[in-house]
């Protein structure tokens, strides 16, 4: 437990176990669940943490309660890394109430049958009287389920934003963020955003318009550290992320069966560098220890403005590692990119032609035809200094 305020207290908990979340994002350096604790004449509760956390938990909520009782539980989002202890919370204080909107009514039922009796609705603009001050509900749909919503503190300024401003990695004891944290965060932060809220850039592009008129000193979110002295970085990268907008540089993103496919995409790195050209270096089929796969292809995705992409030909087609990439960039709805195309064959190579195509789909800018050799990978049968020159 921490205390932010003398009304407020952070009570999550740090996940340093899972190697997977969602059970498909690496978890290289954790993860942190938060929950807070807003004390007043009646004492709120915002959002739960992950099954499995229950005794650290409620010694979190001991500790700040000191005695007290929970008389509203504040459900923001419904995933069940924030939702899985609502069950244990109604047992263990049977005066407590839930606060939600009408989009999270069925979806209490459905994970937790929780009956209706026990749940508070709450509009667009309400409020919730706690004493002294009070907590306001904005409504922010897909960003990133239905039923997503903020809680406002206005008395303090804080937002509570569920799993807006979110971000990989587990935090220190310290939990409010100093002047370094973001650079700390930034790239983690990136790799949460377009892992998890990616494909919804219109809707989170609502969600600040609609929140543009809060005058927000500190951001409590369901992940990563409370943001306080960092804020308009904060805010100013979702911003851009969910703009689509980038910087100059190139994102190489590969498969390989045997090796020259990523002899190449090795060749490409060395050019860019030597150019003085931004770029990272991805192997999706997770060959080389450390890679963070398409996870950390995503984020540099949102970071660069240049999609190189290798593949072999596999079956007369994309190697499927890669084809899972293209798909996650169309199920994303990335635009704006320029986009080159590269890959290895055998007998017969179809790769770059297919993915040329998937890049077309998405009004990609292709650079040119793409590069697609024979057999084994050699300096002079591949000229990655002259592909090089065409992304600078």
């Amino acid at each position: 437990m921490k205390k932010i305020s003398d009304r407020l207290f952070y009570v999550g908990v740090n996940d340093d176990d899972k190697v997977l979340f969602e059970g498909l994002w690496p978890l290289p350096v954790g993860v942190s669940y938060n929950s807070y604790i807003v004390k007043d004449e009646k004492v709120a509760l915002i959002d739960t943490v992950e099954s499995g956390f229950e005794e650290e938990y409620l010694a979190n909520i001991d500790e700040a309660l000191e005695g007290r009782a929970i008389d509203y539980l504040v459900v923001n989002h419904m995933e069940p890394d924030h939702s899985s202890l609502i069950s244990l919370m109604l047992e263990r204080y049977p005066d407590l109430k839930i606060v939600a909107n009408s989009k999270t009514v069925p979806m209490l039922s459905g994970y937790y049958a929780v009956p209706q009796e026990r749940v508070t609705v709450m509009g667009e603009g309400e409020s919730l009287d706690l004493g002294s001050c009070s907590l306001r509900f904005h409504m922010i749909p897909m960003v990133h389920w239905p039923e997503t919503m903020v809680t406002w503190l206005e008395e303090e300024g804080t937002l509570f934003s569920g799993d807006a401003f979110g971000t990989f990695g587990s935090i220190d004891d310290d939990v409010v963020d100093s002047e370094g944290t973001f650079d700390e965060f930034r790239d983690e932060m990136m790799r949460y955003y377009s892992n998890i809220v990616g494909k919804y850039g219109n809707p989170v592009q609502s969600a600040l318009k609609r929140l543009s008129g809060l005058e927000i000193k500190r951001i409590c979110s369901t992940h990563g550290p409370v943001w306080e002295k960092n804020i308009p970085q904060v805010v100013s990268l979702y911003d851009k992320m969910s703009r689509y907008e980038t910087e100059r540089g190139v994102c190489i993103v590969y498969g390989s069966m045997y090796g020259n496919t990523a002899a190449a995409a090795d060749a490409l790195a060395m050019e860019l560098e030597a150019l003085g050209v931004p770029y990272s270096v991805h192997d999706l089929a997770g060959n080389n220890a450390g890679e963070l796969g398409v996870s950390g292809a995503l984020r540099d995705v949102f970071k660069y403005d240049t999609i190189v992409v290798g593949s072999p030909t596999y079956n007369n087609g994309i190697y499927p590692p890669v084809e899972t990439f293209m798909k996650a960039l169309q199920s994303r709805l990335i635009k704006g990119r320029r986009f080159y195309a590269f890959g290895s064959y055998t007998w017969a190579g179809a790769s770059v032609r297919l993915l040329n195509e998937a890049a077309s789909a998405l009004n990609f800018e292709i650079l040119g035809e793409g590069l697609s050799f024979p057999q084994a990978y050699s300096r002079d049968k591949v000229d990655m200094a002259a592909v090089a020159e065409l992304l600078k």
